[in-house]
């Protein structure tokens, strides 16, 4: 047996990085600017007596106003409608609008189909400041009506700028099963309870600990009603330093794991840390889409460590988390994939006990699961893979790691997942045939798994690391290797991969199994 290659030539140390605060992503041009008018008490006009004007004026009426409807004649229900409105009031005048009727008026919706009629309606309104709609007009519309979801006081409102009405109301339908009828009573409960916030002075932090704690009691229990014994609770633990806390005035860190990459696979559990962090310190891995789930109100950090290229210090990152923990912080430390799988948690969580700072972890997908997900293989097939390993191809000096047990790495009824795999491949690979694997092993190497951005280049042992460098690949890669992959190669396309390992066998059969993926 050869000993497979080495390469000893010394690495350049990499570059220093220090924390980089940065700034939150700008918002995406508006079509439309989001506003909800209060129209209690305040006076509505409407010209024009058909159906389209009828759920309007119930509509303006629901809102408390004081409706004005002009017309010479009018739709069935609008005498119903008047008499007996949802709230507010509901006039009938039997004739045709004139300008001086929107004088005072909050708003001003039209049901006209006639052009001229239309133009002259706008013109009043603006001549009088009013804010003015004409129905299906969106060419005469100061603004315009959304698709609405009522659990007022909560309410949702969907606009496709008149792209696509029926499209924003299938969004309607959706977030409107989404949404329990409970929350009518919780956002009711808010209303009056708003007030109650005086109790807990002007201690800003406690009166957000109010807040996102009735947020979390009204999201975990929705369809039963809130009650005085609810708000006493949520009053003395807001008074309270965060239960979680170890004394007043000290903030909290939770060790995030932000998955692979796609935002999609983030738990909810990391979304609510992320909506509720002050500060946000953050990995160069993390994707721009993940980092928008934080509150537009945090601070986000820089805190990256990219492979042989510029990286924070780790001593300094675990500094700056227990120093912005100390001034009251909630700090959320977002890392890639999952905090305690080659994420280094262990170190932070380490110095966090060591400082007395408070803390939980949030587990994340880790980009083994994302990517044998998009590969759709199983990388526990129980025809395949009795054992599932994982190992970093990257110690502290970027070297593969001198204390990798290769006969365990050998075992051909293995799965083995290799993270950081892109420099030290083909030293692996050498090594791994070297110790007995078989060369036709399936190999798949995933660069950006989860991602937009994902490619994938398939192989074998032998063949991966030249695959590899001809494809010029670069960035975040793991590396598959296993008879468990074979279904996601083709066989007709690498005829070095071992017919052998694609058997039908008796998945209770060792003998036969073990037999399967030995070398031919």
């Amino acid at each position: 047996m050869t000993t497979p290659p080495t390469d000893q030539t010394p690495l350049p140390p990499a570059a220093a990085r220090t924390p980089d605060g940065t700034a939150h992503a700008r918002m995406e041009p508006l079509a439309l600017l989001p506003v909800f008018f209060k129209l209690r008490d305040q006076r509505a006009v409407l010209a024009g007596g058909s159906e389209p004007a009828l759920w309007k004026a119930e509509l303006l009426a629901a809102t408390g106003a004081h409706v004005d409807v002009f017309a010479e004649t009018f739709a069935e229900g609008f005498e119903a409608l008047s008499a007996n409105p949802p709230a507010g009031r509901i006039t009938l005048h039997r004739r045709r609008w004139l300008p001086s009727d929107l004088e005072n008026a909050s708003i001003a919706i039209g049901a006209i189909t006639n052009d001229a009629e239309a133009a002259e309606f706008v013109a009043a309104a603006r001549a009088s400041g009013t804010p003015v709609n004409v129905i299906d007009r969106p060419a005469f519309c100061a603004f315009q009506f959304g698709a609405i979801v009522n659990r007022s006081p909560l309410v949702v409102a969907v606009s496709t700028d008149g792209a696509a009405p029926v499209f924003g109301q299938a969004i309607r339908s959706l977030i409107e099963g989404m949404l329990p009828a409970g929350f009518k009573r919780w956002a009711e409960a808010a209303k009056s309870w708003r007030r109650e916030g005086d109790r807990l002075g002007t201690d800003i932090a406690a009166r957000r600990r109010f807040w996102e704690r009735f947020s979390s009691r009204a999201i975990e229990t929705p369809n039963r009603a809130p009650t005085g014994d609810d708000l006493e609770r949520l009053i003395a633990d807001s008074r309270a330093s965060d239960p979680l806390a170890a004394s007043a005035g000290t903030g909290f860190v939770t060790l995030v794991g932000a998955g692979p990459g796609d935002p999609e696979l983030l738990t909810l559990k990391a979304v609510r840390a992320l909506r509720t962090a002050d500060v946000v310190l953050y990995d160069d891995l993390i994707t721009p889409e993940v980092l928008e789930f934080s509150r537009r109100e945090s601070r986000r950090i820089l805190v990256g460590k990219t492979g042989y290229g510029p990286s924070c210090q780790q001593t300094e990152i675990n500094r700056l988390m227990i120093a912005l923990a100390r001034d009251g912080n909630r700090v959320v430390r977002l890392k890639s994939g999952d905090p305690m799988i080659f994420g280094r948690g262990g170190e932070e969580l380490s110095d966090l006990r060591a400082a007395g700072i408070p803390h939980e972890v949030v587990p994340g997908i880790t980009a083994a699961q994302g990517a044998a997900a998009r590969l759709g293989v199983t990388l526990t097939h129980r025809d395949f893979a009795k054992r599932l390993q994982f190992i970093t191809g990257h110690a502290r000096d970027g070297r593969l790691p001198s204390s990798l047990d290769w006969s365990a790495l050998a075992d051909p009824g293995a799965t083995t997942v290799v993270y950081m795999a892109l420099r030290t491949l083909g030293e692996l690979s050498a090594r791994l045939i070297a110790a007995g694997l078989p060369p036709s092993t399936p190999a798949i190497a995933m660069i950006d798994a989860t991602r937009s951005t994902e490619r994938t280049v398939r192989g074998t042992l032998e063949n991966l690391p030249s695959r590899l460098a001809i494809a010029g690949e670069d960035g975040p890669c793991l590396v598959l290797i296993g008879a468990a992959l074979y279904a996601a190669l083709d066989p007709a396309l690498d005829p070095a991969l071992d017919p052998g390992l694609h058997l039908g066998l008796n998945p209770d059969d060792d003998m036969q199994r073990g037999r399967a993926v030995a070398p031919v």
